[in-house]
């Protein structure tokens, strides 16, 4: 699969997911949906099917829903008042509003479910890849390709119950049951605190015992009910990561030139269709996750900014006053038009790479 088709593939399919969730849900309200259409004008194609038109449109850079009485400033004909969306009660307009965000949760938790269903679930082994010189393991003799059998008589298998159980010693002492060629042993270990990277890049202290993960994994067959329970899990620990990363980048702990954007997907979604669809699908997924939480920040023009505005109404028992919502909205536009800068600028930065001297 191209880098180009397998773009259009990812950023098709999550757009419309994501305007799927909305629509479903407002036609389950009883709104009424004039336009559903991906990408954003002028259109390329359309066709009307009852009272929605459905388009393709020329940017692809999101897509939208536009529903009967969502613009307060139009007039709506008495007669489509009960298909109006300004006229719903607040839990209904949540609900639509919401229900895009949701559907990409939905969605990466299903794509995940039919991955690991399809293709079993990879892991590391507990195979050492390297020792650290000067460490525990390094001193207890450790070398790499040694696999480690069991903690203190606890059997394991993955390299993250390994990492788990370290951790969890307390820098107590430890005893590792060692595969090495035919032969198995046993060495007492003292864990220590120690400097490490995390998954941000930062510097943080661990109890570890100066051994990291070698390269060779394995799949493990899972059936349908595991697979799902793995779908949830992961998709909660994509959201966690993001959640973090997203706070870090507005605390600048996390550099602003590390975002990207529609140049970047297309680099990776074509890296990952080359790998398989499963690695593809699974790329859908944290991309998903990822227009989830962008959707629902707080920022004016975004699903989150609405949710904000159906919050000050609740809290205040009217809705915001529409001279106070386009002065936001205003705001809001200019955010997002400069973090489209800011991507497209990172994208083109990496494109061309570092300068020469």
């Amino acid at each position: 699969m191209s880098t180009i088709l397998a773009t259009i593939v990812v950023i098709g399919i999550l757009i419309f997911v994501h305007e799927l969730g909305h629509f479903l849900v407002a036609k389950w309200y009883g709104v009424g949906v004039e336009v559903f259409s991906l990408g954003f004008p002028p259109k390329l194609l359309h066709k009307q099917v009852g009272e929605t038109d459905y388009r393709l449109s020329v940017i692809p850079l999101g897509g939208y829903v536009k529903m009967v009485g969502e613009n307060p400033r139009e007039e709506i004909p008495p007669e489509l008042i009960p298909k109006s969306f300004s006229h719903r009660p607040l839990g209904p307009r949540v609900a639509i509003v919401a229900a895009g965000p949701m559907f990409n949760l939905l969605f990466s938790i299903v794509a995940l479910t039919l991955v690991f269903t399809f293709s079993g679930m990879p892991y590391f082994t507990t195979e050492i890849g390297n020792i650290q010189p000067g460490s525990p393991a390094a001193q207890a003799g450790l070398q790499p390709g040694d696999r480690v059998l069991q903690v203190d008589q606890q059997p394991v298998a993955r390299w993250e119950e390994l990492a788990q159980l370290i951790r969890d010693s307390g820098e107590q002492p430890i005893e590792l049951t060692i595969q090495r060629g035919e032969e198995t042993f046993s060495r007492t270990i003292t864990p220590r605190r120690m400097e490490t990277t995390n998954v941000f890049g930062e510097k943080v202290s661990a109890v570890m015992i100066g051994i990291s993960v070698s390269d060779k994994s394995v799949v493990a067959r899972v059936n349908p009910v595991v697979a799902l329970w793995e779908g949830v899990t992961h998709t909660a620990r994509i959201l966690e990561i993001t959640t973090i990363s997203v706070v870090k980048l507005i605390s600048r702990q996390i550099p602003l030139e590390s975002l990207g954007g529609p140049i970047m997907i297309a680099q990776v979604a074509g890296q990952q269709a080359e790998l398989g669809v499963a690695n593809l699908v699974h790329f859908m997924a944290v991309l998903s996750v990822n227009l989830a939480l962008l959707n629902i920040l707080p920022i004016p023009m975004l699903d989150g900014g609405h949710l904000v505005f159906f919050l000050l109404e609740a809290v205040r028992g009217k809705p915001v006053t529409l001279k106070h919502r386009e002065m936001a909205q205003s705001i809001g536009l200019m955010v997002i038009l400069l973090l489209m800068f800011l991507v497209f600028y990172n994208d083109i930065i990496r494109l061309l790479g570092p300068s020469q001297p």
